[in-house]
């Protein structure tokens, strides 16, 4: 005999099947509203800025890049190999600055990837502070 009436209860359950349903119209909606920018489109011309020229300062490492890919480390022409031998040069140019600034001079028509080849080089060698130079744009 079951003397206790209403004991018997039973387990409450989460019915997870509505709370999948929002969520898949909810990434279906962001899908649809969402916005892609195309880079390819978009005509970009970098290397002028309107800034006044700063003063020069002590313990910097200035590095150009040209057109055709060359590089140069305090006007001094240096080879490309690898990022590692570029490294080797900018710690060789910085002397017994721990962690000089990298000012990248690079032409309006250098390759993206001589850049990057930069600052590789200076994030192998452990330098961490990275400028870029521009010119004013003339009018």
């Amino acid at each position: 005999m079951n003397f206790r009436r209403g004991s018997f209860r039973e387990e409450p359950e989460i019915n997870l099947v509505p709370f999948i349903d929002v969520l898949i119209v909810i990434v279906i909606f962001l899908a649809v509203t969402t916005t892609y920018s195309r880079y390819s489109e978009m005509q970009i011309n970098l290397p002028t800025a309107d800034a006044a020229k700063p003063a020069e300062r002590p313990g910097q490492v200035n590095v150009g890049v040209s057109a055709g890919g060359q590089y140069m480390i305090n006007r001094a022409a240096v080879a490309f190999t690898t990022p590692e031998a570029l490294a080797a040069e900018l710690k060789r140019a910085a002397g017994s600055n721990a962690d000089p600034v990298i000012i990248i001079n690079a032409d309006a028509n250098a390759t993206h990837q001589s850049v990057i080849n930069v600052m590789e080089a200076a994030r192998v060698a452990g330098f961490g502070k990275i400028t870029f130079t521009t010119q004013q744009q003339r009018r």
